[in-house]
């Protein structure tokens, strides 16, 4: 029954405060949230006591997990995880960490949680517990007039990120296009994503491909200078990463994304970001 009691008390401090907590990194406001009691006795003890997830992430990567004032951690992973949290009665702590480093101090203890768009992969769930919560892909977005079909590209001039995944991806489209005796596609590498985003907006090349969250961050940002093109492709869930003795915790971290799935704060966490299309109805633990 004291149990019980706390929950509730907190339930309502967590829904009128929100659920982040201050620290080195910080990080921007998420959606209010109410507080699931069942899922949030599942969270092991002592983390439950101090009412804290302590969260490490590798802030670099728009629009998942950035810094846009170099102070303030943002991003749908931030604002999605902090509604996670706010349904298990928790606040979170974001830390920035090295992106190698992360599974290691999760596996140590030296943080709860991993949030930093993490590939879900079996030598990882040999590792850790993981989560999936959205799946990633390539994704290509045109201006619209004239529209690029990603299945007809040959001969047209695209943008790209170098060392990608992506670079390859057109480097073999391009061969199938001189395979088959048409034009090769242009391809025009740019240091960062930014910059070949620019270059599509402002006409001097024809389309761009890249992951599906940052293509449709960029699309959304354009306001009506770009628009997606074909489907997403190649995709890939991504993950929490969560320590391999808490299973408990982690089926509770994939029912309360089920709940925000049904009430509608995940579609439109994804929706202020621009990346819907990587939504998923199926979050579940080492998937």
């Amino acid at each position: 029954m004291r149990a019980l009691r706390w929950f509730a008390a907190l339930a309502l401090v967590v829904a009128m405060a929100g659920c982040t907590g201050g620290n080195k990194s910080g990080s921007a406001p998420a959606p209010s949230t109410t507080v699931d009691v069942a899922l949030a006795a599942q969270v092991p003890g002592p983390i439950r006591s101090a009412g804290v997830l302590i969260v490490a992430t590798d802030p670099i990567y728009e629009p998942s997990e950035f810094k846009p004032d170099g102070k303030i951690v943002a991003g749908f992973d931030v604002d999605l995880f902090n509604a996670v949290a706010g349904k298990l009665a928790l606040k979170t702590q974001w830390k920035t960490v090295d992106f190698d480093d992360i599974i290691a101090g999760v596996r140590a203890g030296t943080y709860q949680v991993g949030v930093s768009s993490f590939t879900v992969r079996k030598d990882r769930e040999e590792q850790v517990t993981m989560v999936s919560y959205f799946t990633s892909g390539t994704q290509w977005a045109s201006r619209p007039d004239p529209l690029v079909d990603p299945e007809s590209a040959c001969g047209r001039k695209v943008a790209v990120q170098s060392s990608t995944v992506q670079v390859t991806d057109l480097e073999t489209r391009s061969k199938a296009c001189t395979d088959a005796g048409q034009q090769a596609i242009q391809i025009d590498q740019y240091l960062a994503q930014t910059d070949a985003t620019a270059a599509v907006t402002s006409g001097k090349d024809d389309a761009m491909l890249a992951d599906s969250p940052v293509c449709g961050y960029a699309v959304k940002q354009a306001k009506g200078a770009l628009t997606l093109v074909g489907k997403i492709y190649q995709p890939t869930r991504y993950g929490y990463v969560l320590p391999t003795d808490q299973p408990d915790f982690g089926a509770a971290v994939a029912r309360a994304l089920r709940q925000l799935m049904a009430e509608g704060t995940y579609g439109e966490i994804l929706d202020k970001w621009g990346v819907s299309s990587g939504a998923i109805s199926d979050p579940a633990v080492n998937p």
